[in-house]
């Protein structure tokens, strides 16, 4: 239901903005921040040219590129199989760090201890070596490109627990646990500030040398989707942010440039 509910926010949004001249960008909310930036330099630069950038999640602006409703999609997982009919364009990569609280003694976690928190198995901090306090877990809600990556990730197989706070952006799931000691999320490495710590994971800190040489495990591609072949319009915009301004840009953000 909340899936649907948002591809409807991106679909009546896009509609709306096909009726005037601008470029529609939605989908994916980690994708958002840095395609609002990507967008404001471009328009700057191009007086007269428009860039709408919207979020609703990264399956939501995938149906609305395939609906044919908005112009370029954005998704921050890979394309599942009924997906890859569309065009698919790598625009930055991203490393997701599980974050803890700055006081959370707990420095390293592995992969697997990561996925028996979010399934329910280990609910005491205690059970890793840090304080007998019940784990908080926060996680994105379903339909979230970040929710994704972290399925494929980490969880694979596994569902996380019921029982787990749900949020709608990185954003918030970053405030949460900023604000309880004994909290766990995830979000984009990219996002990533001083009132959280990003986990080491197999001993891996999450940095870009980390993630560029393959030891951080937790990579994600930032992509961008059109239904076919961008129009002139789009390409102008997307051949913008693959160019050595907007890979500066990928870079200056939080992101690891694709060139």
């Amino acid at each position: 239901m909340l899936v649907f509910f948002l591809c409807f926010l991106v679909l009546t949004g896009c509609a709306r903005d096909k009726a005037g001249t601008g470029i529609t960008v939605a989908g994916s909310t980690s994708v958002q921040p840095f395609a609002d930036k990507w967008a404001e330099v471009y328009m700057e630069e191009n007086p007269g040219k428009i860039v709408n950038v919207q979020g609703g999640g990264s399956s939501a602006g995938i149906q609305a590129t395939k609906s044919g409703a908005c112009n370029i999609g954005t998704s921050s997982r890979e394309l599942k199989p009924d997906e890859k009919d569309l065009t698919e364009i790598v625009v930055a990569r991203d490393g997701l760090a599980i974050i803890v609280h700055p006081l959370n003694p707990i420095d390293n976690m592995t992969i697997d201890q990561v996925k028996s928190i979010f399934n329910g198995k280990i609910r005491n901090w205690r059970e890793l070596g840090g304080k007998d306090k019940l784990i908080t877990v926060v996680t994105r809600e379903e339909g979230s490109g970040t929710r994704g990556a972290f399925q494929e990730l980490v969880m694979k197989k596994d569902r996380v627990a019921k029982n787990a706070i749900v949020q709608d952006s990185n954003g918030t799931v970053r405030e949460i646990v900023a604000g309880d000691p004994n909290a766990i999320g995830y979000i984009s490495l990219g996002l990533v500030n001083d009132k959280v710590r990003a986990l080491k994971l197999n001993g891996v800190q999450a940095t870009d040398e980390n993630i560029i040489s393959r030891k951080y495990k937790l990579v994600r591609p930032f992509l961008f989707v059109t239904k076919s072949e961008p129009t002139p319009a789009c390409r102008e915009f997307i051949n913008f942010v693959q160019s050595a301004e907007g890979q500066k840009l990928v870079s200056e953000e939080g992101l690891i440039p694709v060139k």
